[in-house]
């Protein structure tokens, strides 16, 4: 698939996929010992029920570097918190779940509501925001990989790519954006991110000229992959969306938080597919509709945030300019799955970018309608200052349901 990172500003490490998993993991238990790791996985229980949870398992019972896995579980009852609890038992390494949805953890969550620094929406940008506070309470390690728990073509290599720009104590990475290529079983991939995500970095370049953020962005190979990693030290100051602009907020608070030479991207995965999402024209509460609106609004936010004055008219040009330069993009996406062999509808694709155009522009009406919202989860800087002792209540919570 065609390459349309815009610009190197984001230094992009490709060699790590020729390297093998082995060495990568001989050298990572060396670093171990100055850079001590975890892995955060957040899932559905339904997701343990799937065809991919099963294999990443087995797979990440081979690891010999993390110091901690950290689960988080989502939509699960009592029945099934114990079940996952069995689920994960075949792993060797010190591992917790965090089950969001048990008494325990309900009452940690009622602190935090008191103080008015509660997540308010479910979802995934939640469930890691809670998992990264108990990494936080731990202290276990000083760098997090993240991954989604929907990979069917999961192999171990993928968070030992993700940690060791962070873990090599000559490099002085922060934060590391993994990507790969978004082909699988004949047919491109990654709606989203080709269809909305590009051409709306283009269009608005066109529209409100030379912006760095802009250019930062469109510097991300695959600015919407759910693998990414992080220092300790950068999690304390994380302000993240509880919705599906996670990927894009957390990006953005990279950007607003550390030197740009300290944010790297790297190639994490020969080949990679996952559980599709449906497109849901007709409900915007779901599906790839909901996902492009939480996307759009994320980007309208930053904006806002580095000054730029969102207004109806400039959203209208904005919509035009988009409109077009996703037909341009869907014709360079049509030539490239032809050369490749690979199939591609286009009148599927030209009207998601139909749908993508009303998404921008109900997206801005809704912040331009709604000036009180705060889509931002508060940092756990913020929540330690109020809640002190925050720290401890989670980890005893969490602790308490994993005896």
């Amino acid at each position: 698939m065609a390459d349309f990172a815009q610009n190197g500003i984001i230094g992009t490490l490709h060699n790590l996929r020729n390297r093998s998993t082995e060495e990568l993991e001989a050298e990572l238990v060396e670093f171990s010992a100055e850079t001590p790791m975890s892995l955060l996985l957040p899932c559905l229980f339904s997701e343990l029920e799937g065809p991919a949870m099963g294999p990443i398992v087995e797979e990440l019972a081979k690891i010999p570097y993390l110091s901690e896995i950290i689960i988080g579980l989502d939509r699960a009852n009592e029945e099934q918190f114990h079940a996952a609890r069995r689920f994960f038992d075949k792993l060797p390494q010190n591992y917790v779940v965090l089950w969001n949805d048990g008494t325990r953890l309900r009452h940690v969550d009622a602190a935090l509501q008191a103080e008015g620094i509660s997540p308010i929406e479910p979802g995934k940008g939640r469930n890691v925001w809670y998992c990264l506070g108990y990494f936080l309470a731990s202290g276990k390690s000083k760098a997090v990989a993240l991954h989604d728990c929907d990979i069917l073509t999961y192999d171990r290599s993928l968070p030992a790519r993700l940690l060791y720009p962070l873990a090599h104590p000559s490099f002085n990475y922060l934060f590391c954006k993994g990507y790969y290529y978004r082909a699988a079983n004949g047919q491109l991939n990654g709606r989203v991110f080709r269809l909305l995500v590009i051409p709306l970095i283009r269009a608005l370049k066109t529209v409100l000229g030379r912006v760095e953020y802009l250019d930062y962005m469109g510097s991300f190979r695959y600015a919407l992959s759910g693998e990414f990693s992080m220092r300790s030290e950068v999690v304390t100051s994380l302000r993240i969306p509880s919705d599906w602009g996670l990927e894009i907020g957390t990006l953005s608070e990279m950007y607003r938080n550390c030197s740009l030479n300290r944010i790297c991207q790297a190639d994490v995965a020969d080949a990679y597919d996952h559980k599709h999402q449906v497109v849901s024209e007709d409900d915007r509460s779901g599906g790839l509709h909901r996902m492009a609106n939480d996307i759009c609004k994320a980007f309208i936010r930053k904006l806002a945030v580095e000054g730029i004055v969102i207004s109806n008219s400039m959203l209208r040009t904005l919509k035009a300019c988009y409109y077009r330069t996703a037909l341009d993009v869907v014709d360079h996406y049509h030539n490239d799955a032809v050369m490749s062999g690979l199939n591609m509808d286009r009148h599927r694709e030209e009207a998601t970018v139909e749908l993508f155009s009303r998404v921008l522009v109900a997206a801005g009406d809704d912040f331009l309608n709604r000036p009180d919202e705060s889509p931002f989860i508060p940092n756990w800087s913020r929540v330690t200052s109020a809640l002190p002792d925050i720290y401890d209540m989670l980890l005893g919570a969490v602790e308490a349901d994993n005896a």
